[in-house]
């Protein structure tokens, strides 16, 4: 790779071909100011924030979107720069409601970081506010079109990274708005509630729906017994709410702190994400062995199941049956752990923690959702909804000891943890099915083929002579890279190119899903997947068929994989779903 010679604020620099001005200026030190430019995204420079000085340029150039050439000297900073900068702030803030109070992204905001950082005390431009009602049309998340400051990530990420194309721009000039696909409501367009667009959006534009007051108000009744559970992307994400390096695994503090908040029992998805690999394993295993629809598709993402319903009906049949680790658990909770505990059904509330906003969408997608009788899960809330209870709560997180998950519903193998990254779902799986097809245990539990950030992978896995095709792939763009594949096999008449295929809309995983803590980049994508992978290899147990309760649970109370008792509890069915609803 050709590298580059330049200077940045008189300091000389060396710096691949294509770098960035605003990338070259992290190489020594200096933090250009941005709004509209995230990594995720290709810098389209609307904001004009990031403007520097070129020299020999008659204008100023702006630093997201323009690539250093050989000799160039830049200056980021000096009186006229900033004095630029503050008007382009000042424009913006012309138009944004000063409700930074009652706003969903208090101190947690982009645009408030930056007014706060150019000392902004008042706004000398007349306020030009755009009287639109906000869309709570969805329950998963909330569209506020008077906050939009037209940086355009939403529209990037939900055409560019989803091909959801969901969202778009309307009008022109001083009336150009956000707004649904077709204008229409957000429930109405082909939106996934993935939530990627509130994750990307600066400020507080969109925002997933807020539970916590419902949760709240469950935990003060005296006659419901209000249980709780943990999806396993939480644990290496939730700490960053509370200063904590991403990645770090908070297991025992998160316990501990939603028995601090009055929840009478605390279970783990963990539990649910083995328990999901023992029907969808052996669901593959029945297919691969004694013939059905190929490839199988796994399900656990709810984002994914509303793609493939609206963007790939063709391939229903091909979906597996099972339920997410969510809902498992949900159902688990309201008939077994109730059998076992002696409380009713009617008299639990059960409350999910999710990395997910779409999670929100879930828990009444279909009549399924209700399989003990009552609603599964009655509230999903996301990492940054428990982070508030945490913190409304007056709870020390940090120093928070650790304490152990409840019995019955909460014991997990390293198999049920990795379940929150990116090809976890599918070496999870392959852990057990090598052991379903084989009965022997794997002397080698990790799948290094399906693992990293590669948008789609693909290998050909060797189970004791038998060939398996697999591909893994996230973020919903890719995942229609892999449909377009199948449907080109099929068209032609052409074997399947693969056999089981994982699929998840959000980039990395359940770790970069859009209830997680904001600012996520490709550098905490790692780090948190990094932590999901040390908890896996701390397991004393790996492998989903190895989880005693699991066993138990089968035992006791479901009878066998796919027996007719787990199919009713804990499996679903789908259907073709309009893209525009009428």
């Amino acid at each position: 790779m050709s590298m580059i010679e330049c200077e940045i604020n008189g300091i000389a620099i060396s710096v691949p071909e294509g770098t960035t001005i605003l990338n070259a200026a992290k190489e020594v030190g200096v933090s250009i100011p941005k709004l509209c430019y995230h990594s995720d995204l290709e810098a389209w420079a609307a904001c004009g924030i990031c403007v520097v000085k070129v020299e020999g340029s008659p204008k100023m150039l702006r630093a997201c979107a323009t690539a250093v050439a050989p000799g160039m000297k830049v200056l980021t900073h000096d009186p006229e720069v900033v004095e630029v900068r503050r008007t382009v702030l000042d424009l913006i803030l012309s138009s944004h409601p000063f409700e930074c109070v009652t706003c969903g992204r208090s101190n947690d905001c982009e645009l408030q970081t930056l007014a706060a950082d150019f000392g902004v005390r008042d706004v000398p431009f007349e306020a030009r506010h755009d009287d639109i009602p906000a869309d709570t049309s969805t329950a998963a998340i909330v569209l506020n079109p008077e906050k939009c400051v037209k940086c355009g990530r939403c529209v990037l990420v939900c055409q560019d990274m989803q091909g959801v194309y969901a969202l778009e721009f309307i009008g022109r000039g001083d009336g150009t708005r956000l707004a649904p696909a077709a204008d229409v409501s957000l429930e109405d367009s082909p939106c996934i509630k993935c939530g990627q667009c509130s994750a990307h959006c600066p400020v507080g534009a969109i925002y997933e729906k807020d539970d916590t007051k419902a949760v709240w108000n469950e935990i003060k009744k005296d006659d419901k017994h209000v249980v709780v559970q943990i999806a396993p992307a939480v644990r290496v994400a939730l700490g960053e709410a509370f200063g904590m390096e991403p990645g770090t695994i908070v297991t025992g503090k998160i316990y501990t702190a939603l028995r601090r908040l009055g929840f009478d029992a605390v279970f783990d998805t963990n539990w649910a994400a083995d328990l999901t690999i023992l029907e969808e394993g052996s669901e593959f295993v029945k297919r691969f062995t004694g013939g059905g629809p190929l490839p199988l598709i796994t399900s656990c993402c709810p984002s994914w199941t509303d793609y493939m319903e609206k963007f790939a009906s063709d391939f229903t049949e091909n979906f597996s049956t099972a339920k997410s680790p969510q809902e498992m658990l949900g159902v688990m909770s309201k008939t077994y752990y109730s059998e076992k505990s002696g409380i009713p059904a009617k008299d639990m509330t059960m409350v999910s923690v999710m990395p997910c906003t779409s999670k929100k969408y879930e828990i009444t997608r279909s009549d399924e959702m209700f399989a003990s009788g009552h609603q599964d899960i009655d509230y999903s809330i996301t990492t940054r909804e428990l982070a508030r209870m945490i913190k409304q709560a007056g709870i020390d997180f940090v120093n928070l000891p650790d304490s152990d998950v409840d019995s019955l519903l909460g014991e997990y193998t390293g198999a049920g943890t990795i379940f929150g990254v990116t090809g976890g779902v599918m070496e999870a799986a392959l852990r057990s099915a090598y052991y379903l097809i084989t009965k022997e245990d794997l002397e080698q539990v990790e799948f290094k083929a399906v693992r990293g950030m590669e948008g789609v992978k693909s290998a050909e896995i060797d189970i004791k002579g038998t060939k398996v095709r697999i591909a893994v792939a996230h973020q919903m763009g890719n995942c229609q890279a892999v449909i377009d594949q199948l449907r080109e096999a099929r068209d032609k008449g052409e074997e399947t190119p693969y056999h089981f295929i994982e699929v998840m809309a959000c980039r990395g995983g359940c770790i970069g899903g859009g209830g997680q803590p904001h600012g996520a980049t490709d550098e905490i994508r790692a780090k948190r997947t990094k932590g999901i992978y040390t908890d896996d290899e701390k397991s004393k147990l790996r492998c989903s068929h190895h989880n005693p309760e699991i066993t138990r649970v089968y035992e006791e109370f479901l009878g066998e994989p796919l027996g007719h008792k787990a199919h009713k509890l804990l499996h679903t069915t789908y259907k073709q779903r309009p893209l525009y609803q009428r």
